[in-house]
């Protein structure tokens, strides 16, 4: 899709036809955050796909049954990008590289993310080693170490120019998680920035100056204490909530001054609360911004 037909579609909501007819596609695959199991939500993740080459973003709880779940086949994984390092984020990363492979993932794939990433794919292999061994051995798979690159980032910057997909990094505040980094795709026809988790950050806003569709956490003031009330064992998560994350006016605070086509809520908290609606959250983000706002929904493709 070329940009005047993206403002097209977004002229209302975006048209599932408008969509398709873009070589970049974007599928939400978990939209809630926290690491807390859920019916309704999966942990948080986002995949890319252009010219069929999936670029996966964070790899919270049952990432691969998601693609799977979105008709994305795995052995087309090329790229995983962890913003940071919390599990809602990051459990599932070793295992979406294990079972890519165990379907049929032959292809070289780099992933990409904060220290300790590299350690963390190091001893994931270490730790299924014996079914490596067995499967290469018995099924002829090929061996799983070489096709897997880590590359830790620490600092904003162009991370990967490759062929018709560039990935801009930025360093944005999630305390005491450090460093955390939001992502930014620019692809031949549509621009995507995911905010990973932060607080209302200048930075994404510069990452995020004129993008076609922002995907940013959002966080319900109103639902907080009802969370927190849920947990008593983690007093420490009420604190941790408001000086890491974003409160949904704010995130459409953040949207209106990068100019930005379009708000994605995701990463969304509390996930699952009956009193918060979809209208709710809308309400809450055009307070500020001006242009359409989608509430993420698992496997919803934009």
């Amino acid at each position: 899709m070329n940009r005047r037909g993206f403002l097209a579609a977004t002229a209302g909501i975006l048209t599932a036809p408008a969509w398709q007819a873009s070589k970049t596609r974007l599928i939400l695959l978990g939209t809630g955050g926290g690491p807390r199991p859920r019916v309704n939500r999966a942990a948080s993740s986002q995949v890319i796909v252009v010219n069929g080459a999936a670029y996966v973003v964070d790899c919270g709880d049952g990432v691969a049954r998601q693609l799977t779940a979105a008709r994305i086949p795995l052995q087309t994984l090329r790229h995983i990008f962890i913003t940071h390092q919390h599990s809602d984020h990051n459990l599932d990363y070793g295992n979406l590289i294990m079972l890519a492979w165990a379907v049929g993932l032959e292809t070289r794939l780099d992933t990409w993310g904060p220290p300790p990433l590299e350690k963390m794919t190091r001893l994931f292999l270490e730790l299924n080693e014996y079914d490596i061994n067995i499967r290469i051995k018995d099924e002829a798979y090929p061996p799983l170490a070489p096709l897997v690159h880590a590359h830790e980032l620490t600092r904003g910057g162009v991370v990967l120019n490759d062929g018709p997909v560039k990935v801009t990094a930025t360093l944005v505040p999630h305390p005491i998680v450090e460093p955390a980094l939001a992502y930014r795709f620019d692809t031949p026809d549509l621009s995507i920035v995911i905010s990973g988790d932060t607080a209302p950050s200048d930075s994404l806003i510069q990452l995020a100056r004129g993008a076609d569709v922002l995907v940013h956490e959002a966080m319900h003031l109103a639902g907080v204490d009802r969370l927190v009330a849920r947990v008593p064992n983690h007093p420490g998560l009420r604190h941790h909530l408001l000086a890491s994350h974003t409160v949904v006016e704010d995130v459409g605070r953040v949207a209106q001054a990068a100019g930005v086509k379009l708000l994605v809520l995701s990463h969304l908290v509390p996930a699952d609360d009956p009193a918060i609606t979809d209208e709710m959250w809308i309400e809450g983000a055009r307070v500020h911004f001006r242009g359409p706002v989608i509430v993420g929904k698992d496997l919803l493709e934009l």
